[in-house]
């Protein structure tokens, strides 16, 4: 059974990190590792507090660091419902540990034809 990851980010206005005057790096490269964890088959999702606040309320965990330590506790990360990081993104090695794979298993592939637009 593959195991599920949810990213429960803080509020945000976007998930990548490239809206507003300034690009936050966490968030574009958590973008990034969302995208070739879902394109190598493995089930992650990411809420925004501002956006989706329900499924905040719906993970017990998640909602028990929030009444005890306020969304700067966020963001927070589950496996299978359980807390397992909260405060900071995952590199791609934690995500991989946390799916019991090989690091490789989570990178980009490149495309296996290649366009020529010209």
């Amino acid at each position: 059974m593959t195991k599920q990851i949810r990213v429960f980010d803080p509020a945000l206005c976007c998930s990548t990190g490239v809206c507003g005057p300034d690009v936050d790096p966490a968030l574009t490269k958590m973008a990034k590792l969302h995208l070739d964890v879902q394109k190598a088959g493995f089930d992650m999702e990411r809420y925004n507090l501002a956006q989706e606040p329900q499924p905040f309320v719906e993970n017990s965990a998640v909602k028990q660091l929030l009444d005890t330590e306020g969304a700067d506790a966020l963001p927070a990360i589950t496996v299978d419902g359980e807390l397992v990081m909260n405060g900071r993104y995952p590199d791609r090695s934690e995500l991989a540990a946390f799916l019991d794979v090989e690091e490789k298993e989570l990178q980009s592939k490149a495309p296996s034809t290649k366009v020529d637009l010209l």
